[in-house]
């Protein structure tokens, strides 16, 4: 067994090596020896950059299979993959032996908020979407003039936000109209009917550019809505703007420059989901949609004090969003409040036949349900072992404080066990085969090389490693599984003090993407900066409901959203 395995990971190691990243081993031998044949060298030399030895008799059974195989492989990457194309494989966070529960139950909102219509309709810019809907539904304000007051703003603070690439603004227009004919007509959707939104620039919108954030792609038209599109349309939702992603999915720089915290704008907003963030934190938008693979909603939302949920993986379909990884890609709402965050999340989840991963688990959300029986955990050491700024110290104290106040108590509970694994080993593996064309055919043009060479070393990253980093994976999702059989719902610090993370909040963010939970962020508080703190809300996988009824409670308690920047 040892030597096949040795020999497997010689194989896979000696595959994928390009003259631009190691030259002088194996790939490169092939191209500039000048010989076809693969010899013994460069077999050792491919094992040493894998961090493998062999034996001489090991290299001699390997050379006859490889040099039979090499045409394989040639063929294999012949062929075009569209970032769109997924292996038939599908990451499911559900463990062995785990109930979810599929019972539907009726989908009781809160009691909308009695609005009146302020005489300078600019001062709804930061209303959260609950009273934007009632300024809609009662007739006060039309989805027209809503739609144009936001386009406006959206124009006017761009250039120091730099948060928008495309205004959706022709596509806008006429579905605010066909919004205020239809309500005009009786028949009202919902509470997003009329509503206007931002997608981040990784959602393909069929008739605007969808740019990943990346130069190449300034131009590039997908002929396609995504699903999330498609759904909040239904809704009656009006998009008004494709807004910023870092290239590539990777922080909060884009061919357009660096996007800005509405709080500080001399400060980023950090994480893919910049411009969402800014945009909704900044009232351009009544809400916005996301996308998270390590914490890009959880971060941007902290940052610049939005509310950010992150669903379970398999509770909203990707498809028609670019993928960076295939088993940690999530897209939800960043909003101005749980209950909005709530809204959204019944209007876009669920399967839609396309992305495969998708379950079909009711979202029953109860904004009524009382939280006093709830079992909450907070995890100790990111409260207590990390000390950030006194101010910051003091906002997690208060909001352990303001929990309580709710009549629950607070159990400690710990990081998983297997909580150190990287994620990396697994996202970086899946973005290098997802995004293989962007950053292998036209490098020269996207900003981030420094991002682009961690992505082509994990050329060489074996197989067999690979699914083993799964296999722990699993025993890391056990572990949650174990601690989420003793609490519905814990919390976690989500502190950046100077933009420096909680470094045990930052693990945890990473292990539960892993595993594939829920998590709600929402303000807490400011530091002595005046920037935006946060508090982060963990479920169980499919344990939304839960999840949001604390988050809406502790905002009902605090307040901490209804604060807005003075831009």
């Amino acid at each position: 067994m040892g030597a096949d395995r040795r020999r497997f990971l010689a194989y896979f190691s000696s595959l994928g090596l390009t003259s631009t990243l190691f030259p002088g081993v194996l790939w490169a031998r092939l191209q500039n020896g000048g010989t076809p044949q693969i010899t013994k060298e460069m077999l050792r030399d491919a094992a040493a950059v894998a961090g493998l030895t062999f034996s001489d008799r090991d290299l001699d059974d390997m050379l006859e299979g490889m040099n039979q195989h090499r045409t394989v492989y040639e063929r294999l990457r012949a062929v075009h993959l569209d970032n769109g194309v997924a292996p038939p494989l599908y990451f499911n966070p559900v463990v062995p032996g785990a109930r979810i529960d599929r019972t539907r139950r009726p989908f009781r909102a809160a009691k909308p908020p009695r609005v009146v219509r302020p005489q300078n309709l600019e001062e709804a810019a930061f209303w959260p979407v609950t009273a934007l809907a009632e300024l809609i539904r009662t007739r006060q304000a039309t989805s027209v003039e809503l739609t144009e007051m936001y386009l406006a703003r959206l124009q006017r603070h761009n250039p120091t936000l730099r948060c928008l690439v495309t205004l959706t603004d022709a596509r806008a227009r006429q579905q605010a109209r066909d919004a205020d004919r239809e309500i005009a007509a009786g028949r009202y959707r919902g509470p997003l009917h009329g509503i206007p939104w931002g997608a981040k620039d990784l959602i393909a919108v069929k008739g605007y550019p969808t740019t990943w954030g990346a130069a190449p792609f300034k131009a590039r038209l997908i002929d396609a809505d995504a699903t999330v599109v498609s759904r909040i349309d239904e809704a009656g939702g009006v998009l008004i703007a494709k807004l910023a992603t870092g290239e590539l999915a990777m922080d909060d720089i884009w061919f357009g420059g660096q996007t800005m915290n509405p709080w500080d704008r001399s400060m980023g907003s950090q994480g893919s989901s910049a411009g969402p963030g800014s945009a909704t934190a900044a009232g351009l938008v009544g809400f916005s949609i996301g996308t998270e693979t390590l914490g890009s909603i959880l971060t941007p939302a902290a940052i610049c004090g939005v509310t950010g949920l992150r669903p379970t993986f398999a509770r909203v379909s990707r498809a028609g969003v670019m993928t960076a990884s295939w088993s940690l890609d999530k897209v939800g709402p960043m909003c101005r409040s749980v209950e909005d965050c709530a809204l959204v999340l019944a209007a876009i989840q669920g399967p839609d036949g396309k992305d495969l991963t998708v379950q079909d688990v009711p979202f029953n959300w109860d904004a009524t349900r009382e939280v006093k029986s709830l079992r909450v955990g907070y995890l100790k050491r990111a409260f207590v072992d990390t000390r950030q700024t006194a101010q910051t110290d003091a906002n997690d104290a208060a909001a352990l404080a303001a929990l309580r106040r709710l009549g629950v108590s607070l159990v400690e509970v710990d990081l998983p066990e297997h909580a150190w694994l990287s994620p990396r080993d697994i996202q970086f593996s899946e973005m290098n085969a997802a995004l293989k064309d962007p950053y292998q055919t036209q490098p020269a043009a996207l900003i981030r090389q420094d991002r682009l060479k961690r992505l082509h070393a994990m050329r060489l990253f074996p197989a067999s490693d690979y699914l083993d980093a799964n296999r722990i994976r699993l025993l890391l999702m056990q572990d949650f599984a174990r601690l989420m059989s003793e609490v519905d719902v814990y919390v976690v610090p989500f502190d950046y003090a100077d933009y420096t993370p909680n470094p045990v909040a930052d693990a945890h963010t990473a292990a539960a993407n892993l595993a594939g939970l829920p998590s709600i962020a929402v303000p807490h508080g400011f530091d002595e900066k005046g920037h935006p703190t946060s508090l982060t809300f963990v479920g169980r996988v499919f344990g939304e409901t839960e999840m949001l009824a604390l988050a809406k409670a502790y905002q009902d308690e605090t307040g901490w959203h209804l604060k807005h920047p003075n831009l």
